[in-house]
């Protein structure tokens, strides 16, 4: 690809977008005690100040997906791009927690909006021989943005303030949204209908469940809101399910799980970002809370963690070339389960940061190993034109996980532990690492259940098989229709 092409613009736009997107996952993990001490409240609104946004995320990215095939890809990204940006302003000027949650869910939606649609627009723009470099790329920016958030959001609250780490997202929107309008090619998809019903349905089925985990230790498990978000909200998924069978337009199509390497990736990712999210969000605090660091420190003190997919994830494509992605991201797994165990099994309110160090950068590996050839597997596992409504699906999966993290780990550490003390904190996060370990350990089974043909192969097996059906089809359903 030569320097000004048209994919390396569409590589550096959508992968700017999206790691600011994915940022604001966990950037604000490091701030929370800043923000605990500047606007009050209790554990659990700081979780719903990183619920809000992935919550909102989850549910409406198979949404942002659909407006993109209908109303056109690069309309549907510069929109979420300028409410992302607008609604990063609104959370940095946040008077209180309750603004401040407000704001996070609007920024959720604008993240929801262009995260599906940019990996199609970059998959429009590169090359087919080039898209497997291009993809690892693109969820090696990702992976990194999710990793480094910690650092960012500690370095930004020591030197500045907590509200910047919202506020830096502004001129850059700034900067992206022209170039998205001029750079990227429009384009829509094969399918124009939108389903609102299953929209409506699995958002507050998700809802319902998040809000009854995070509820559950504070008005007690058999307490009415409770039982009505856990039974409400499992009925409503279910009817979702049950709607998207006979949609004519699903917002999920179900029958991509019948390919092997889709169902596990995706019960890959959810599993892996439940296990992750939730972990990082405690371990962050417990840096800061029990021993006694800056943000700053603390994000530092975490480089191993967060720093290391930059090393590996070049490693990591060479080795999914050579063993396969499913083989790499297995080992990457595994590795994030032992480093997660590890912690578990060391943590104590003195325990030196030498005995910390190995598990943070088993993690740290793991992380690298499992992002950088996901996105690869996950694209080769569908049909060309299946390919946004595949990206949305894993997107919204891994947020619907990362939501679930840190609602279930934190559940079991407070179930076990609190605030009260150093004492009491380790005796919550223990237990809580413990089962972020197990459920990465469970992903690790599940990637295993995808085909062992090597991610590129099953790529281009699947392209070739789908330009024969687009030859057949190409006057019915062309796969996208380029506007100017």
């Amino acid at each position: 690809m030569r320097r000004g092409s048209p994919a390396i613009w569409a590589f550096v736009i959508t992968s700017t977008a999206g790691f600011m997107a994915a940022l604001d996952n966990l950037v604000v993990t490091t701030a929370l005690t800043a923000i605990r001490q500047h606007l009050g409240g209790g554990i659990s609104d700081l979780e719903w100040t990183v619920n809000a946004y992935t919550l909102s995320y989850a549910v409406l990215l198979l949404l942002g997906a659909a407006l993109g095939d209908r109303l056109g890809r690069r309309r549907i990204f510069t929109i979420g791009l300028g409410v992302f940006t607008l609604a990063s302003l609104a959370a940095a000027l946040a008077p209180n927690i309750d603004a401040l949650v407000a704001a996070r869910a609007v920024q959720g939606v604008g993240a929801a909006l262009l995260t599906p649609v940019s990996l199609t627009l970059l998959t429009a723009a590169v090359p087919a021989a080039n898209r497997g470099m291009a993809f690892g790329a693109w969820g090696a920016v990702n992976g990194m943005a999710v990793a480094m958030g910690p650092l960012i959001g500690g370095t930004v609250v020591e030197h500045l303030s907590w509200q910047w780490i919202f506020a830096l997202n502004v001129p850059f929107g700034l900067i992206l949204l022209p170039l998205a309008r001029l750079r990227l090619t429009e384009s829509v998809g094969p399918n124009g209908r939108l389903d609102i019903p299953g929209t409506a349905l699995a958002s507050t089925g998700f809802f319902g469940i998040v809000y009854a985990v995070i509820r559950g230790n504070d008005d007690g498990w058999t307490s009415g809101p409770v039982l009505a978000g856990l039974i409400g909200g499992t009925v409503l998924l279910l009817a979702f399910l049950a709607w998207e069978r006979r949609s004519p337009a699903p917002l999920l199509p179900l029958r991509l799980f019948r390919s092997r390497a889709f169902s596990a990736v995706n019960a890959a990712t959810v599993l892996m970002s439940l296990g992750m999210f939730g972990s990082i969000f405690l371990l962050s605090q417990f840096l800061q809370a029990v021993q006694g660091f800056s943000p700053m420190e603390a994000g530092v003190r975490m480089l191993p963690w967060t720093g290391m997919p930059m090393l590996v994830a070049p490693l990591a494509g060479l080795l999914a070339g050579r063993i396969g992605g499913r083989n790499v991201i297995a080992a990457g797994l595994a590795l994030q389960a032992a480093g997660l165990g590890w912690f578990a099994a060391v943590v104590s309110t003195h325990v030196s940061y030498a005995a910390q160090a190995p598990a943070l950068v088993l993690s740290g590996v793991g992380m690298a190993l499992f992002f950088a050839p996901v996105a690869t597997l996950l694209m080769g596992s569908v049909r060309p034109q299946e390919q946004g409504v595949a990206s949305g699906t894993n997107s919204a999966l891994r947020e619907v996980g990362g939501a679930l993290g840190v609602a279930v780990l934190t559940a079991v550490f407070t179930a076990h532990g609190s605030y009260s003390s150093a004492q009491h904190y380790v005796d919550g996060l223990a237990p809580a690492l413990w089962v972020g370990a197990s459920v990465i350990g469970v992903a690790t089974l599940a990637i295993l259940l995808a085909p062992r043909r090597d991610a590129a192969d099953a790529a281009g097996a699947v392209m070739a098989d789908s330009a024969a059906a687009g030859a057949r089809d190409a006057e019915a359903e062309p796969l996208a229709q380029p506007t100017a």
